[in-house]
């Protein structure tokens, strides 16, 4: 019985339709308004629609499911932008990326010191990704949080070797996800080059992942925390879960929803979180700051995300250094496609047969890009940072947890 219930209140939350529906890819294109002060007044009342959409969406999510991976209960009712850029704590302010290189100096040598591999190909390979010119956004977190945790603490200002040694095991066990996630979308190209399997082959590619991985694995086990080890061997089981999920897909709208977020969150945001929350306990013992660690991590890491699945559709491959459009041609319906669907239902056709029919991608590329989806994708991308600027904000003022705002910020307005 309750689950009718919440299926029929995502149903009466999404049933709005614009009043003048907008065009398909195969329709002559909505009528010129000649005044403009029609215009003006037509777009007010479609981005009030497109707000209103949005929060009736998250009001039903955050009722059905509030104990899951995906929303959090937020403080305000509307979408509120993460304007983040004055500092909180009264200090000048400071990039975060220089900042927290402070402490990295060296990662991606000490990275390949980790590796260090007798056999000449499998070195090069295993090797490949960690050339410096990744955005190490993990590690930059993960010391960012180490030092706003300890600051928070005891006001040290040090950055423990355990904890440092988080920020090099999570970019490990990032990069050797990557390498993993190229195999099964037989991808050619990340970074602006090609792939592991591009260049050696599937099989020696998932060899140099797992290789990866066991090395991030010995490098854990030296850190000697059985607490820290098992909060960062979740992160492995919720990365093999999530690719399971992404395989998969939901024919009942609310559920794909919630599919979509549970995978987020298991693909991308538990390395993250978990990797703030594995610092925070290496150094402080207060389970209210690791909470606090690991709700930023959850929130900032399926905002990036959410804004990665929009740049699939804005961005140009250039810029993202991999081919535009990938997730449509991977089966995938990401967040502008599900919010897209609300306005274009012959959608759920193609959502249900991954896109595989002929024009399937490009139709569903053009309704995406109609619609609103882009834009209430957005809205949600920064209900998240909203989130996770108020839980950071918990700890004691220091430039590292202001960075970390600052961090939410970027997230937001970036552009690959």
């Amino acid at each position: 019985m309750a689950s009718c219930w919440w299926r029929w209140r995502w149903r009466r939350a999404c049933s709005w339709r614009p009043a003048a529906r907008s065009p398909g890819p195969n329709s002559a294109g909505r009528a010129a308004l000649s005044a403009p002060r029609a215009a003006a007044a037509a777009a007010t009342v479609a981005v009030a629609r497109a707000q209103m959409s949005y929060c009736n969406i998250m009001k039903s999510l955050t009722s059905a499911f509030q104990n899951m991976y995906g929303v959090s209960r937020f403080h305000h009712t509307t979408p509120v932008a993460c304007c983040c850029s004055k500092m909180q704590s009264g200090e000048k302010y400071t990039d975060p990326f220089k900042l927290g290189w402070r402490d990295l100096k060296g990662l991606y040598e000490d990275i390949r010191k980790e590796l260090f591999i007798s056999t000449a190909e499998l070195k090069e390979m295993s090797e490949y990704y960690f050339d410096g010119k990744g955005k190490a956004f993990r590690p930059i977190i993960v010391v960012l949080m180490a030092r706003a945790c300890n600051i928070h603490h005891n006001n040290s200002r040090n950055v423990q070797a355990s904890q440092r040694a988080i920020a090099l095991i999570a970019e490990m066990i990032h990069t050797a996800s990557l390498v993993h996630d190229d195999v099964i979308d037989d991808a050619s190209s990340r970074r602006g080059k090609h792939t592991v399997n591009k260049i050696w082959g599937e099989k020696k590619a998932v060899l140099a992942g797992d290789l990866i991985l066991s090395a991030a694995s010995i490098a854990l086990a030296r850190i000697g925390n059985t607490t820290v080890i098992s909060i960062l061997t979740q992160v492995i089981e919720d990365l093999v879960r999530g690719e399971f999920l992404q395989l998969g897909s939901k024919e009942n709208e609310t559920e794909r929803f919630a599919h979509y977020l549970e995978k987020t969150f298991k693909k991308t945001a538990s390395l993250i979180a978990n990797s703030c929350k594995a610092v925070s306990v290496l150094g402080c013992p207060d389970p209210a700051v690791h909470e606090i660690a690991y709700q930023y991590g959850k929130n900032v890491g399926i905002a990036f995300q959410l804004i990665d699945d929009i740049l699939d559709f804005t961005s140009c491959s250039d810029q993202m250094g991999k081919p535009t459009s990938a997730d449509l041609k991977l089966g995938l319906a990401t967040g502008p496609v599900l919010f897209a669907c609300q306005q274009f239902p012959e959608m759920n056709a193609m959502i249900m047969r991954r896109f595989s029919s002929p024009g399937d991608v490009d139709r569903a590329r053009q309704y995406v890009l109609q619609s609103d989806g882009v834009q209430q994708t957005t809205y949600l991308a920064q209900r998240y940072c909203h989130e996770a600027v108020r839980e950071i904000s918990k700890l004691r003022p220091s430039p590292e947890r202001d960075a970390l705002i600052q961090l939410s910020e970027i997230v937001l307005t970036r552009d690959k």
